[in-house]
């Protein structure tokens, strides 16, 4: 059996946060939040007048309200913003009825399409949120608007949580598993089981062949795209195409998606070329937080929500 070394934590994805300098929260007329209590991860965005303002990610841990206030406080640490500032805030995600800061909770199918409408543009119409523990297909309108869904089966193949297994079985972070992946000769036969249970028998098997470990992570890969193409299938992909959660953040199952769906995914249209020349970052697990901060800001603009603020 394969076995992670003390003290070292390969399926863990780096924490962080960041602050917009391009935006003085004080001009702003509307200040609200988001806070996306995940089953792997939770994040907490800011939002200012409908612009991004500041985000924190973090580790869901065992108290969905300690996560809560783990990701606010994250987003907030590099600004002189406090919770007493903001005139709504709206949790989402497995634990959004345990977001302390919340007035309200809006469920993360609904938040994730809004997101993705933010972050991608109005023509996008199919999101795949690949998150900790489920997948999730989803048709939209041109406004972020969810018309039709599809779920995985309550499985962790195909999900964050089974590439975070696989990266401590193999001893390989799981931020090196994508470009890893594409380190090969030639394209390997895909992981035949798409349960995590036997999958990890499987690699245990190879490893001990002497596979090279980059053809196992390729393997891997596709295997877990080939499982996230067919929940596509049953719904279908309409143009454009985009991807939100954290497994969107590995190139290694992203472009063996595309590839099988013929379809290459959307370039972010809130991501422009002077934040990428500024070194702003982009982070595609904060799209259920944005669009459960714009839900705010909407609530409040139709009179049907009124502002929280003390200060």
């Amino acid at each position: 059996m394969v076995e992670t070394p003390k003290g070292e934590e390969y399926w863990r994805w780096p924490e962080d946060s960041w602050v917009n300098p391009d935006i003085e929260w004080r001009k702003g007329e509307l200040i609200t939040a988001g806070v996306d209590v995940g089953s792997v991860s939770t994040q907490a965005v800011i939002m200012v007048d409908g612009e991004l303002y500041a985000y924190g990610n973090t580790r869901t841990g065992s108290d969905s309200p300690d996560s809560a206030r783990k990701g606010m406080n994250m987003a907030l640490e590099k600004t002189d913003l406090k919770i007493e500032n903001l005139d709504y805030c709206i949790g989402t995600g497995y634990g959004r009825v345990n977001v302390p800061m919340a007035q309200q909770s809006i469920t993360e199918i609904s938040c994730h399409a809004r997101g993705a409408n933010f972050m991608y543009g109005p023509e996008v119409r199919t999101v795949m949120d690949m998150g900790g523990q489920d997948c999730k297909a989803i048709h939209i309108d041109g406004t972020g608007k969810v018309l039709n869904f599809m779920m995985n089966d309550k499985c962790a193949a195909g999900t964050g949580r089974g590439m975070e297994v696989f990266a401590d079985l193999i001893r390989v972070p799981v931020w090196e598993i994508g470009p890893r992946s594409f380190q090969i000769r030639k394209e390997p036969p895909m992981i035949s089981s798409t349960c995590v249970v036997f999958a990890k028998s499987e690699v245990i098997g190879l490893l001990e062949a002497g596979i090279p470990e980059n053809e196992i992570i390729a393997a891997y890969c596709s295997a877990m795209a080939h499982r996230i193409m067919e929940l596509l299938n049953r719904l279908g992909v309409k143009e454009r195409f985009v991807i939100t959660g954290g497994i969107a953040k590995n190139v290694g199952v992203v472009k063996r998606l595309e590839k099988e769906l013929g379809i290459e995914t959307a370039d972010p249209v809130w991501y422009k070329k002077e934040y990428r020349d500024r070194g702003y970052p982009f982070d595609t697990q904060i799209a259920g937080a944005i669009g459960a901060a714009l839900f705010g800001q909407t609530l409040l603009r139709m009179g049907k929500a009124s502002s929280v603020r003390k200060a």
